[in-house]
């Protein structure tokens, strides 16, 4: 939902100098994915973005195969199609359509890691449906090309 985050990110900084993804720190996320998928979870994320691209954005584009390969199925939505749904104010995530985990990022983009919960069924039965009105919009990673 942001043009960009932590800009200080090692791997954004390695990008920009050489066009390697290589430096960037998954931390568990990506062993946390994959034992999920191989629970049968399905793990979907629609990015929504500003075009063209910011150079954070094109970056995490770069990298988004690491996350693909992990078992994450990724689209991509212009804003300019978004601009009709109701989307959530901040960064979320869904879990068994009963839980939100909000994310919230300071002005600067870096993250506090804080994060809030909500189980209220009509909390989480509006963010399901903005999610799937833009998946349902969205261009799917492999299709979608940031220039």
């Amino acid at each position: 939902m942001r043009d960009c985050y932590d800009q200080t990110d090692k791997g954004f900084a390695e990008w920009q100098a050489t066009g390697r993804i290589g430096a960037y720190e998954w931390g568990d996320h990506l062993d946390v994915v994959r034992a999920a998928v191989a629970r049968g979870v399905t793990i979907r994320r629609v990015r929504v973005v500003s075009e063209p691209l910011s150079d954070y954005l094109r970056w995490e584009h770069a990298c988004t195969e690491v996350n693909i390969t992990a078992g994450e199925d990724i689209r991509w939505l212009p804003r300019t199609k978004a601009a009709d749904l109701l989307l959530p104010g901040a960064d979320c995530w869904v879990f068994d359509h009963r839980v939100v985990r909000w994310n919230f990022q300071r002005g600067d983009g870096t993250n506090p890691h804080h994060y809030t919960f909500s189980s209220d069924p009509r909390t989480v039965r509006d963010i399901v449906a903005a999610f799937e009105m833009a998946w349902d919009r969205a261009t799917p990673h492999e299709e979608y090309k940031t220039d």
